[in-house]
């Protein structure tokens, strides 16, 4: 489990495709501290486990499942992506919780600019676009936002402090890119409750209580 905060950017050192998944090493910094083997570190939104450790040098290996969901298929060397380290308990919680299992992909519509301060605009595929309301939280790339506002059913934007500009990858996007996107988990948990309830019709969980 994550909060989305992200502590830092890693730079992909090497990658090569391995028994049909994929090999990836990346240079963790700092944020390499206390991390073990086995560890899971959220690599630009996405749980990944560290498989072996070099020092700041984590490597991980990404299944076919994984692939198909990501971007990572297409990661280059030097390439920089958004790190966390996993949430300890009694950790201060400050973005929302964050699982790192991606729902699939966005695209980068546009950005504004305004001083310091940038407005982002995201088109979200079905699976994310239910999840989404206004104030609500979101997962961009590993990054716990608030969504600002709703243009369409299935854009959003959100607004940008300089600390997260400046912190994570979300200032190098171009038009077009594709970012990893989560939905709310505890919004997953609600929307399965009433549909499940909606399908089982309006007296569903009615009768007399238990008896003792």
């Amino acid at each position: 489990m994550f909060t989305g905060l992200v502590e830092g950017t890693a730079a992909v050192v090497a990658s090569r495709s391995e028994r049909g998944g994929l090999w990836l090493q990346l240079d963790l910094g700092a944020v390499a501290e206390g991390v073990g083997h086995g560890d899971s570190i959220c690599v630009a939104g996405v749980c990944l486990s560290v498989v072996a450790l070099d020092g700041p040098l984590a490597s991980f290996d990404l299944s076919p499942e994984t692939l198909s969901l990501t971007r990572f298929s297409s990661v280059s060397v030097g390439q920089a992506v958004n790190v966390e380290r996993s949430l300890r308990a009694g950790d201060r919680l400050g973005g929302h919780f964050v699982s790192g299992h991606v729902d699939g992909l966005g695209e980068f519509l546009h950005s504004h600019t305004e001083g310091d301060y940038q407005t982002q605009e995201f088109r979200a595929p079905e699976a994310v676009a239910r999840l989404l309301i206004p104030k609500g939280s979101v997962t961009v790339d590993g990054v716990s936002l608030t969504v600002a506002s709703l243009p369409r059913p299935d854009h959003f934007t959100v607004a940008l402090i300089p600390e997260t500009l400046q912190r994570t990858t979300l200032s190098q996007l171009a038009v077009g890119d594709p970012v990893h996107l989560e939905g709310d988990l505890l919004g997953k948990y609600v929307l399965a409750h009433m549909e499940r309830l909606t399908a089982s019709g309006p007296t569903a969980g009615a009768g007399p209580p238990p008896q003792a």
